[in-house]
C-alpha cells in the first residue's frame, strides 16, 4: 500500500488553493465542500473561480503571485496552475512547514494525493489508484455511483441518530454489530430508500423497543417499469429492488436480458398476456401479489415499459391499497420514448408535431372504439400500443376522419432490442407493405410527420436484424 486512506478534518480550517483556473476551482469548491475556508492566489481568476468565492463569505482572494506568507495559518495546501516553477515552489515552501501538500497532475511533488470520491455524505466512499492511472479510478468510481444509490446518505444519517440509543440497548459489539446488519439489509432501509424516513424511523424505534415485532417482518410489493426491452435503459432503482426481491412476478414484454438481472434465488412466476391468450388472469395477479406480501415476501412486480402506461399498474396498486399492502412503484422508460427514440423518431418536433398522444390498440372489451375525430388531426403524433392486429382499421379510420392517406406511420417492432426492425410507410400502403414481413409483437405504431424523420436520424442498427429498416 503506497499510500495510507484517511479521511481529513478541515471544517472551518483555512486551505491555500494556488492557482484560479477550471482545475484549481475543482479543488477549491471541495475544499468548501468539506467545510473549509479557502484561500486562492492567483493572477488571473476564472469566472467559475470568482462565483464560488462569493458564495462564501469566509474565502478570501489574493491576485497577484504566491509568496510564502501565504501559508501562514493553512492545514492544507493544493497547487493548481500551469508554471511548473511556481508548483514546486510551492511545495517544496510547504513541505519545509510540515503542511500537507497536493500538486495537480504531478505525483512527485506531492505529500497527498486526492481520491476519485462517491459522495452519499455523510457517507463517502474514496477511490485512488496511487496516482498511477486516475482515469482508471474515475472508471471504478463511476461504477459505485451505479450500485450505490443517493439516498444511502439519508439511511447513514438515520442510523447516526440511533447509535447512542443502540449502544446503550447492546452491550455487546456482536450484538450491535447483528442489530445494524439487519437495520441495513432490511424494510428499514428500504423505506429510507423509498423516501419514507419518518415510517422508517418510527420502525427503527420499534425493533430496538422489541426486535420480534410481527410490523417489522411485513411482506412489500414493487411495481418496477422494466422499459422497452434494453436491459441498460432500466434505472438504478429498479435494478436494486430486482436483486433484492424474494419472488418476481413477470410478463411476456420482459426481456431475458433483463429476467437475468433478477436475484439468481428468487422464485420467478410468469404471469404473462398476449391477444386472447392471458397465461393468469388479472384478477388472479392482483390477488397473488396480496398473498405473497401478506406471507412477508418481498415481491418484484416486473412489468415491460412504465407500470402506468398501459401497465394496468393502477389496477394492481389498487388492490394492494385495499389490502393494506405497502408498495413502491419505479417508473420505466415507455415503449413510446425508448422505441422512438432507437427508431431515430422524435415524437415532438418544431416543424412536425407540437403535441404526443398515447393510444391502446385495443380496449378491455377488444374492441377499437377510439375518438377518432381528435386523433385524426395534423401536428401531432399518435403513438398506438398494442395495435398490430388492429392496423387495417387503424389506418382505415384515420384516413375516413379526415387524415391524410400520404401520413406517415412507422411500425417498430421489438424496439431497442438487437431484433429490432422498423417500417416505415404512409397510411394507404401500410398494411400491405408489412403483409408479407412476418410482423410479431411487441410493435408499437407511430402516425405522423415525424416519421419523416427516420431515415435522417436512424442511429441504432441492430446487427442481429438484417432488415432492421424498411421503408416504402
Amino acid at each position: 500500500m503506497d499510500y495510507l486512506p484517511i479521511f481529513y478534518q478541515l471544517k472551518n480550517q483555512r486551505c491555500l488553493v494556488v492557482g484560479g483556473g477550471e482545475v484549481a476551482t475543482r479543488k477549491a469548491s471541495m475544499l468548501q465542500r468539506a467545510g473549509a475556508n479557502v484561500r486562492v492566489v492567483a493572477l488571473e481568476f476564472s469566472v467559475a473561480m470568482e462565483q464560488l468565492l462569493a458564495k462564501n463569505p469566509q474565502s478570501e482572494k489574493h491576485v497577484r503571485s504566491f509568496i510564502a506568507q501565504d501559508l501562514e495559518g493553512v492545514a492544507l495546501v493544493i497547487a493548481a496552475t500551469d508554471d511548473e516553477a511556481l508548483n514546486r515552489e510551492v511545495s517544496a515552501q510547504a513541505k519545509a512547514r510540515h503542511i500537507p501538500v497536493n500538486v495537480v497532475d504531478n505525483q512527485e511533488l506531492c505529500t497527498f494525493i486526492l481520491p476519485s470520491i462517491v459522495d452519499r455524505s455523510p457517507l463517502v466512499i474514496a477511490v485512488s489508484s496511487g496516482g498511477q492511472s486516475p482515469v482508471l479510478a474515475r472508471l471504478i468510481r463511476a461504477k459505485l455511483e451505479t450500485l450505490i444509490p443517493a439516498s444511502y446518505g439519508r439511511l447513514a444519517h438515520l442510523v447516526g441518530q440511533f447509535r447512542d440509543q443502540v449502544k446503550a440497548r447492546f452491550g455487546d459489539v456482536n450484538q450491535r454489530r447483528g442489530f445494524w446488519e439487519n437495520v441495513l439489509s432490511g424494510p428499514i432501509a428500504e423505506y429510507v430508500f423509498a423516501g419514507k424516513e419518518r415510517d422508517a424511523e418510527q420502525m427503527l424505534q420499534q425493533l430496538l423497543a422489541n426486535p420480534e415485532a410481527p410490523a417489522l417482518h411485513k411482506g412489500e410489493v414493487y411495481l418496477v417499469g422494466a422499459g422497452p426491452g434494453d436491459p441498460d435503459l432500466l434505472t438504478f432503482r429498479a435494478l436494486r429492488l430486482m436483486q433484492q426481491a424474494d419472488v418476481v412476478l413477470y410478463d411476456r414484454l420482459v426481456s431475458p436480458e433483463i429476467l437475468d438481472l433478477v436475484r439468481r434465488d428468487a422464485t420467478r412466476i410468469y404471469v404473462g398476456k398476449a391477444r386472447s391468450d392471458h397465461a393468469v388472469p388479472q384478477d388472479q395477479i392482483n390477488e397473488y401479489l396480496v398473498e405473497l406480501a401478506l406471507k412477508g415476501h418481498r415481491v418484484c412486480r416486473l412489468k415491460g415499459g412504465d407500470p402506468f402506461i398501459f401497465g394496468r399498474g393502477g389496477e394492481e396498486i389498487d388492490r394492494l391499497a385495499q389490502a393494506g399492502i405497502q408498495f413502491q412503484v419505479v417508473p420505466g422508460i415507455t415503449a413510446a420514448s425508448g422505441c422512438a427514440s432507437y427508431a431515430g423518431i422524435p415524437l415532438t418536433h418544431r416543424d412536425h408535431a407540437q403535441s404526443v398522444r398515447f393510444v391502446t390498440g385495443h380496449l378491455k372489451d377488444g374492441s377499437l372504439d377510439l375518438d377518432w375525430p381528435t386523433l385524426a388531426r395534423e401536428k401531432q403524433t399518435l403513438v398506438f400500443y398494442m395495435g398490430l392486429v388492429g392496423l387495417p382499421s387503424i389506418c382505415e379510420r384515420l384516413i375516413a376522419h379526415g387524415l391524410a392517406d400520404t401520413t406517415p406511420i412507422a411500425l417498430i417492432q421489438q424496439g431497442t432490442t438487437r431484433h429490432q426492425r422498423v417500417f416505415v410507410s404512409d397510411l394507404a400502403n401500410m398494411v400491405e407493405h408489412v403483409k408479407n414481413q412476418e410482423v410479431k409483437a411487441p410493435t408499437l405504431i407511430i402516425v405522423g410527420d415525424v416519421v419523416k424523420l427516420h431515415d435522417k436520424l436512424k442511429w441504432f442498427e441492430p446487427a442481429a436484424a438484417g432488415d432492421a429498416s424498411t421503408s416504402f
